[in-house]
């Protein structure tokens, strides 16, 4: 579906959408430009498919891929993680994060710990239920991994990762 644009308007995206240029001249069909957007809808578009496979991952654990990536986040932090922290590492806001940790910890998988290095914010752990729920996370999430993985070369993951962070980096 192609949106209207002026004459003058730059087309973007295979050329179906239009692009408003500000003060700043870009070259609006520069290869580098659509390759970054085609990025950036494929990022998109398996975020969805990723929450879609989460949500049918853990359901049968009584999980959300949003709890999914609370607990996963916990699970691998070596130096434990507050609120705020598991926001920065997952990307969300403060906000949103405390609201599924409340909810979290009145259903017992996990706990909020006194926080030696800051008296206002807990450390947030897993419980014993939560260390159980992520065990049996990872007898669904690992063969998940490995199958989804296969026919994808070890470098190519590796460089997709870097990537993936240094952009994270960028924007953060």
């Amino acid at each position: 579906m192609a949106l209207s644009a002026p004459a003058n308007m730059p087309l973007c995206g295979g050329d179906q959408i239009p692009v408003r240029l500000e003060k700043r001249e870009v070259p609006v069909h520069s290869p580098k430009r659509v390759l970054f957007l085609d990025l950036v809808l494929s990022l998109f578009r398996l975020n969805g498919l990723l929450i879609a496979e989460g949500d049918a991952m853990t359901k049968q654990l009584g999980l959300t891929h949003a709890r999914w990536k609370v607990i996963g986040a916990i699970a691998l932090s070596s130096a434990g993680l507050t609120v705020p922290g598991i926001a920065r590492v997952l990307g969300q806001s403060r906000q949103a994060v405390q609201r599924i940790t409340d909810v979290m910890v009145e259903d017992g998988l996990l706990l909020y710990t006194e926080n030696p290095k800051h008296k206002r914010s807990a450390l947030v752990t897993l419980s014993e239920d939560g260390k159980e729920t992520y065990n049996m996370l990872r007898e669904v999430q690992d063969p998940w991994a490995i199958e989804n993985t296969e026919d994808i070369p070890t470098e190519e993951l590796e460089t997709t990762l870097r990537l993936v962070r240094r952009l994270i980096k960028k924007f953060n």
